[in-house]
């Protein structure tokens, strides 16, 4: 049995369906599989900046905890808390997860970017340990944020094993999973689909508008205006999605910007072919043998990838085939926790 135990703080709802909220109920879930005791630690919700009651309530919650306490902090809450970071980085051991850095959000002013990136630079300062979900956020930080390679731990997200779907639609279905956000770039999705509206095909937009509900009725605005409401489904949250993955014939997300991209190795382990964007860590989890891969806001790119998903069956069956073999790599959470229960141990006896 681990001779520590953690505290683990994260803003709002842990139950919340979206990428980094499921990583960190995993990632709980098998360290205490491990034999690691941990306490959960909610915090108000801290973003876009710590107004002064979030500000005292978060001071309270962390004062609170005891001296030399071992504390992973949720990026989405500790990019902004680098006030609190400060005052307790000598009392407690703060150790941060950054699932991407807050400042490569999708949709910020330039004066909002850059006091995200100062805020969560001066906060990874007072970590004595990062955790990131890929190399390439690892990359990120290292060269952007000053945050030395040797405090770094990438865990990349696990993947469960899953029945590889039929991908026999008639038409074909396109599945997205996403949160209706800017930087998930439905807008680009959607006018990528009005060019293919021509050929036969079902589309499924799964994800909740909770994060930015203007957006989410724009997008549903913009899909009407288009004359593809009967052809594009906005189906909401959903918190078990396996069966999504199954009734697909393709998954297509062409995001800005992604730290990981869960959904990209959920869709892999279903088997399923993917069209999406290169951006960010997408190509470290995407093999060109298991996807079409288009340079991100270029909706004209996407559409000619998406004809070619469409109307080429070999294309479309070898990248299938592609996928069905990316499968057999992916990583699980045991290998997750495993990985994090490593730097904790560390931490905790330096």
């Amino acid at each position: 049995m681990p001779d520590y135990s953690i505290h683990f703080a994260f803003p709002g709802d842990l139950q919340t369906p979206s990428g980094g909220y499921h990583y960190d109920r995993r990632l709980i879930a098998g360290l205490r599989a491990l034999g690691v005791e941990v306490i959960e630690v909610p915090l108000p919700h801290c973003l876009p900046a710590l107004d002064g009651a979030t500000l005292h309530t978060v001071q309270q919650t962390l004062a609170a905890l005891p001296d030399r306490a071992l504390v992973v902090i949720d990026g989405l809450a500790f990019g902004v808390m680098d006030q609190v970071a400060a005052m307790e980085h000598e009392r407690l051991q703060l150790i941060a997860l950054c699932h991407h850095p807050l400042s490569l959000e999708s949709g910020l002013d330039a004066k909002t970017r850059a006091r995200l990136q100062a805020s969560e630079q001066r906060a990874l300062a007072c970590a004595r340990a990062t955790i990131v979900t890929s190399a390439h956020t690892r990359d990120i930080l290292i060269e952007q944020f000053a945050v030395p390679a040797d405090a770094i731990t990438v865990a990349l997200p696990g993947t469960d094993p899953a029945p590889f779907a039929a991908c026999d639609g008639d038409p074909p279905r396109l599945l997205c999973i996403a949160s209706l956000t800017r930087r998930k770039a439905h807008d680009v999705l959607v006018d990528a689909l009005a060019e293919v509206a021509d050929l036969p095909w079902q589309a499924r937009f799964v994800g909740g508008a909770d994060f930015d509900p203007d957006w989410a009725r724009w997008l549903e605005s913009r899909v009407k205006t288009l004359g593809l409401s009967e052809r594009i489904t906005f189906a909401g949250a959903i918190n078990e999605t396996a069966m999504e993955y199954q009734q697909a014939d393709m998954f297509v997300l062409p995001s800005r910007y992604e730290g990981y991209g869960m959904v990209f190795a959920e869709a892999l382990a279903a088997g399923l072919p993917i069209v999406a964007a290169r951006a960010g860590a997408v190509p470290q989890v995407v093999p060109d043998s298991a996807g079409l891969l288009v340079p991100p806001d270029d909706s004209l790119a996407l559409a000619a990838a998406l004809r070619n998903m469409l109307t080429d069956d070999t294309l479309r069956r070898n990248l299938q085939a592609g996928a069905q073999q990316a499968a057999k790599t992916l990583p699980d959470w045991n290998d997750t926790a495993s990985r994090v229960a490593q730097t904790l141990k560390e931490v905790a006896s330096p």
